[in-house]
């Protein structure tokens, strides 16, 4: 890697987690398409460098977090006892059975159309729901678990370690974003140290590029852990619903640019 790369890798982690680290979301689901189109990161490579990404990016958010009091409560426990297996059955789908970069492309449209266009309209929903209006029951703890595994799962596959996906999911459902974000956050961390790990064994069995790019992922990271602290010590200060809105055009519109690829 040569340096001006290094730096774009860092300006991009930086600059997404500080949009991102607010509701939760690591920033990986909007660097992997950063780093397929301009960094040149080929498939299935790209997954492990994302996964690295959140390893070194995730710190920054969480610490900010932790002094704050915002990881307490079981609700990180059970996204990560989610998460953890799914993000490895992810891992081993990517490797063996989803290689090709035409079907990669298809699964960041498949993925991102849907939530971006699920959390527009649910943050517009949210808006107009007047004071008086019944507030959305609570998500029961199975249910939160058997939706972090399957969320785990396309993490796997992605290269975003499940709490990117988790965040606005649980934020759409109408969970406070103080409380979903440290969690999400907590959670694409634990899994994405445990994904690296199984795409690097894997690596040791299989052929082509499935270990992470080192020093990509590391610059990417190092951005993403200033911008991540940066955005988390923010989000008591920024507007919800624009960060929302902000966060599905944004999934739309990666979405949306891997559809017309494919159908070029």
């Amino acid at each position: 890697m040569d340096w001006p790369t290094g730096l774009l890798g860092f300006a991009a982690g930086l600059l997404i987690s500080v949009a991102t680290a607010p509701v939760g979301v690591s920033g990986a689901v909007f660097l992997l398409p950063v780093q397929v189109s301009v960094l040149g990161v080929p498939s299935p490579a790209v997954t492990p460098t994302n996964l690295l990404y959140n390893v070194v990016a995730g710190p920054g958010a969480l610490l900010r977090h932790h002094r704050s009091g915002g990881l307490r409560g079981p609700l990180t426990r059970l996204l990560v006892l989610g998460t953890v297996p799914g993000v490895v059955v992810g891992a081993v789908i990517r490797v063996f059975a989803v290689p090709g970069p035409s079907v990669f492309r298809l699964l960041i449209a498949v993925l991102l159309l849907p939530l971006g266009g699920w959390l527009c309209l649910r943050t517009l929903h949210r808006a107009a729901r007047t004071a008086a209006a019944r507030e959305p029951s609570e998500v029961s703890p199975r249910t939160i678990t058997r939706l972090a595994m399957a969320v785990g799962v396309a993490g796997g596959i992605y290269g975003i370690g499940g709490g990117s996906l988790l965040g606005p999911i649980l934020v759409g459902r109408g969970m406070p974003v103080a409380k979903a974000a440290p969690a999400a956050l907590a959670a694409t961390f634990v899994t994405s140290v445990v994904g690296a790990g199984t795409y690097a064994l894997l690596s040791l069995t299989a052929t082509g590029d499935i270990a992470p790019y080192w020093s990509l992922g590391l610059a990417c990271g190092l951005g993403g852990l200033c911008g991540g602290y940066l955005g988390a010590r923010l989000q008591p200060r920024l507007p919800e619903t624009a960060l929302r809105l902000l966060l599905g055009v944004l999934a739309l519109g990666i979405g949306g640019l891997y559809a017309i690829q494919i159908v070029r």
